[in-house]
Formats: structure tokens, C-alpha cells, sequence
């Protein structure tokens, strides 16, 4: 285990030697073609416990991820390697193994017009509010909505500018988080998103599982926003459904707060904590975030009531976990 470490921690330093020798030398041809940017993260959690979300879950001072994007832009086409290492990392790619466990995204695409893009490999997805790196999000920890939703899909997706303000993707996918490779042959999804002016419809379906998503958002003001999700997942054997609110107040140029309320049913899937059967679930996030140059500071406390004891904690089964988060994001 401590050999594959090195090999990966290895050659991710490779990678970065040569993405900046790489960069110097695009840079004399074209100085907007290639980037390297991305974030590290890190946070303290005051309680031992956590929900059953993914992310800011472990006790103490703990870690999120170095994640280092690599990215060319062509004149019609280009690539992104997305590249993460860490927990927050290792549980973004859980179904990764080898030297695919770094790999959150991985893909290549084609300017067919101004308004038509063709995009193959491995990408996050498109569904919900949320998404895996901790410099997009407002909130440090996650929803419950994001983290049984999908998170990343592989496969071949064509993005088409219907107007200034319609969009419309369409896309064929491997199964859910299975990023590497098809593991059932001719058992494909089928992926689909309506965008209307600032508001997403998305949709996917196939290999028994069926997904319908809202995410959008409305600014009432110059300083406040109120972002939307709404989910109804389904597949053989469980399904679960949600919303959350995601107001934000923006108070200067640095300092801005913002809150989540999520409300979560989960009818088998186990999601909230140890249950195999119908729960409810109550959450609120309360987020404030500094911005000091690169560095992002947000101070977090998330209350997580329960229709029933599906927690654990020092005393045993529980309806109620609150935890107090402080973490550091700094962007490149």
C-alpha cells in the first residue's frame, strides 16, 4: 500500500514538472491555450460523528485534497485532466482503482460549430447544485441530494447552444461512478439537461435506475441569491428524493454568508445513517466565507435532525448530530 502511495504521490509530481516546462513552452505559441489551476483544502470538525453525506466527515483537523487541473484549448479542440489526491479525493472516485484513483475527470472534446460541442471521456456530472471540488461550493460539507447522487459519468455527451439562453445536453453514459470502463456490456445510461435561462432540467436514465433533477437559482438583488435543487432518484431496489435552499447574502467584496436547507427522504437506500427503510431527514447549514487573496476561510455549523434514531454517537443511536467545521480552501 505504502509502494502504490509513492508511485502515485511520484507520478503526480512528474506530471506537475511537466505541465510547468509544458506551460512555458505553450505560453511562447499562445498564452491562453494551456492552464494548470486548482485548489488544497483542509478543515477542523469538532464532533467524532458525521451524517451519512460525503466530505468534511472525518473528526478533528483534518484533510480534504490537492486536486491540480490540467487543461488545453485549441482553436476547435482540447483536453482536461482533472487530477485529485487525499480523502475528499478518494472518496470523489470510489469505484477507481490502480492509478485511476487520482483521475476525477478525464476528458477530450471537438468544436464542431460555435453552438455544437462533442465531449468523450470521463466528466462530474451534471446533475444537482453541488459539486465534488470544495473552491465551487459555498457550503464546505455536502448535501445529502450530491452525495448519493451521481458524481462523475464516462461517456460520449454533445452540448448544443439553442439560443443566448436555451441550451439542451444529450448523452450516453457507462453506468453511474463506473468511470473507467463499462462493467456490463450494452448496459448503457442515457443522460439528458434542458437549460432555460439560468434553470436546468436534468434527467438520466438506464441500467435500472431513474433520476430527475432541478438546479437553478435567482438573484433577488444585488447582494442576494437563492439557489434551488430538487431530486427524485429510483432504481430497483431503493429510491430517495429531496430539496434544499441555498441563500446567500454577499456583505463586501470578501466576506459573504450563506445557508442550506435540505429536506431528505430516504426510502431504503440507508442514506441517512444505518436504516434500510423509509426516513426523513432535516438539515441546516450555516456557511460564512472570507476571501483573503487565494485563500478562502468559511466557518461552518450543519444541524442534522432525524425522523428517527439513524445516527450514532458517543451514547448510541441518535435523531440529532450537530458539528461545528472551520476549513481553508486556497485556489491557483
Amino acid at each position: 500500500m505504502k509502494n502504490n502511495s509513492n508511485s502515485i504521490f511520484k507520478l503526480v509530481l512528474a506530471i506537475i514538472v511537466v505541465s510547468v516546462i509544458g506551460s512555458h513552452s505553450a505560453q511562447a505559441q499562445d498564452a491562453s491555450t494551456f492552464s494548470v489551476s486548482g485548489s488544497v483544502d483542509t478543515y477542523y470538525r469538532s464532533s467524532e460523528y458525521a451524517p451519512g453525506t460525503s466530505f468534511a466527515n472525518l473528526n478533528g483537523f483534518a484533510l480534504g485534497m490537492a486536486n491540480i487541473i490540467l487543461s488545453y484549448e485549441g482553436e476547435k479542440s482540447g483536453f482536461v485532466a482533472d487530477l485529485v489526491y487525499g480523502p475528499r479525493g478518494a472518496d470523489a472516485v470510489f469505484n477507481s482503482a490502480g492509478s485511476s484513483n487520482i483521475v476525477n475527470q478525464l476528458y477530450v472534446y471537438y468544436n464542431v460549430s460555435d453552438s455544437f460541442t462533442l465531449t468523450l471521456g470521463n466528466f462530474n456530472t451534471f446533475l444537482g447544485y453541488e459539486v465534488i471540488s470544495p473552491a465551487a461550493n459555498f457550503n464546505y460539507s455536502t448535501s445529502y441530494m450530491f452525495s448519493y447522487g451521481p458524481f462523475s459519468h464516462t461517456g460520449i455527451k454533445a452540448d448544443i447552444a439553442l439560443s443566448d439562453d436555451a441550451s439542451l445536453m444529450l448523452g450516453l453514459l457507462n453506468s453511474t461512478d463506473y468511470t473507467e470502463a463499462q462493467p456490463v456490456a450494452d448496459d448503457y445510461m442515457f443522460g439528458a439537461q434542458l437549460g432555460l435561462y439560468g434553470q436546468y432540467i436534468n434527467f438520466i436514465t438506464g441500467n435500472g435506475v431513474t433520476q430527475y433533477d432541478f438546479t437553478g437559482g435567482f438573484n433577488l438583488s444585488e447582494s442576494f441569491f437563492l439557489g434551488i435543487n430538487a431530486t427524485s432518484y429510483e432504481d430497483d431496489s431503493a429510491k430517495f428524493s429531496g430539496v434544499a435552499l441555498y441563500p446567500q447574502l454577499t456583505l463586501s467584496d470578501a466576506l459573504a454568508l450563506g445557508g442550506r436547507f435540505e429536506a431528505f427522504t430516504d426510502d431504503g437506500l440507508g442514506a441517512i445513517g444505518s436504516i434500510a427503510e423509509k426516513g426523513d431527514n432535516t438539515s441546516f447549514t450555516l456557511t460564512g466565507s472570507y476571501t483573503s487573496g487565494n485563500m478562502i476561510f468559511k466557518p461552518e455549523i450543519r444541524i442534522d435532525s432525524a425522523s428517527g434514531k439513524y445516527y450514532a454517537d458517543a451514547d448510541g443511536a441518535t435523531d440529532s448530530l450537530t458539528a461545528f467545521i472551520v476549513a481553508a480552501v486556497y485556489t491557483f
